[in-house]
């Protein structure tokens, strides 16, 4: 019960911690718009899309562009571990008597609430790029963005655990956000692209992640959705335990 308790206790810290800066909200919905507005109609009117899909290459980009936010939400909340730890906050939740994975899972919840509301508004709008919504399809988008903000809000985790500051942790971010929203898909098909390029592509979570998404909104994907579902679950499993074995070992001189 204590468990249960401690992981409530900390999620709602994340939550109110989102909604406190309403500016994030904002911020986070416009720029995906602006992505899907601006360089979908751009780029889309440039290259000659060959998918069979109604809304042409906007809405091939939109289920990459879900997956763009989350994964920037996700990881960059990671910043809220250095903020606590110079703080002190996170010196009280270490004394508190509850396990360093109901630790890491409060705080992955919380992460993921703030990702999960971001999606469900970009879901909402799905209108604006042609793709149409119904409630089972909204109901398995939402799951398949809460699992990966999960995994991915777990990554940004470890990342913090290792980083003492906030320049450092950006610093690190770039090499590997950008990266990652590049090889998974979002953008361009993974079928047909070079060797060298698709194992870049296959290793990366977030690439079964828009694979997932595209495939509950457009019904075209490169994996069977079964599938892409599995990966990103294991993955939010294993983040959960190696963020969970690296806090507890890096944190233990705060004690």
């Amino acid at each position: 019960m204590a468990e249960i308790e401690g992981i409530y206790t900390i999620w709602l810290r994340e939550t109110k911690r989102f909604f406190r800066y309403r500016s994030r909200i904002v911020t986070s919905v416009v720029t995906p718009l602006l992505w899907l507005i601006i360089f979908g109609t751009g780029l889309g009117s440039a290259v000659r899309f060959g998918g069979n899909i109604p809304g042409g290459y906007q809405a091939f980009i939109y289920p990459g562009i879900i997956g763009q936010t989350i994964l920037f939400t996700s990881i960059f909340s990671g910043l809220s571990v250095i903020m606590d730890r110079q703080y002190g906050f996170l010196k009280e939740i270490l004394v508190a008597p509850i396990s360093r994975p109901s630790i890491v899972l409060g705080k992955a919840l919380g992460i993921s609430t703030a990702s999960v509301i971001q999606a469900s508004i970009l879901l909402i709008l799905s209108f604006i790029v042609g793709v149409s919504m119904d409630p089972l399809t909204f109901v398995l988008c939402i799951i398949i963005a809460l699992i990966m903000s999960v995994g991915l809000g777990g990554m940004g985790l470890v990342i913090a655990a290792f980083t003492d500051s906030m320049e450092g942790f950006n610093l690190i971010m770039s090499f590997i956000v950008l990266p990652m929203f590049l090889l998974s898909g979002a953008l361009f098909p993974i079928t047909g692209l070079p060797t060298w390029l698709q194992a870049a592509v296959y290793i990366n979570p977030l690439t079964y992640g828009v694979d997932a998404l595209r495939a509950a909104t457009l019904g075209e994907s490169a994996l069977p959705l079964e599938i892409s579902i599995i990966v990103i679950a294991f993955f939010a499993v294993l983040m959960i335990l190696i963020s969970a074995l690296i806090f507890s070992k890096k944190e233990q001189s705060l004690m």
